[in-house]
């Protein structure tokens, strides 16, 4: 008679075939699958952008732009500015200044749950 032996599966694995998250490892325990994945998606590029305002021109009045031109915005200054994620708000701030640099300040970080609405 033969046996045929069982494979022994990662309950990691498991839980993910299933479509459920993984439980988080207790301290001192090394990560889960799980967590690996997490890790992965931690290194993906975004592309942030500070928007300081916004303006619409005409092509006439776009190709009549040289050096020295002022375009005005359709911000006041002092208002906040917005910080975005791939075109997508996630935060607003204020403009400081670093070592010479330009910086922001945050003074609101969008709440997860109005990101998720934004995406709809």
């Amino acid at each position: 008679m033969a046996t045929t032996a069982v494979p022994k599966t990662d309950p990691a694995a498991e839980t993910s075939m299933r479509g459920e998250a993984p439980a988080a490892a207790p301290p001192g325990r090394p990560a889960a699958a799980g967590d690996a994945n997490m890790e992965f998606i931690l290194d993906i590029p975004l592309v942030v952008t500070v928007e300081l305002g916004r303006t619409k021109l005409q092509i006439h009045e776009l190709l009549k732009l040289g050096q020295g031109s002022v375009i005005e915005l359709s911000k006041l200054a002092g208002e906040t500015l917005e910080i975005l994620a791939n075109q997508k708000l996630i935060a607003r701030g204020e403009a400081v200044i670093l070592n010479e640099k330009y910086g922001v300040r945050l003074t609101e970080v969008v709440s997860p749950m109005e990101r998720i609405e934004r995406l709809k």
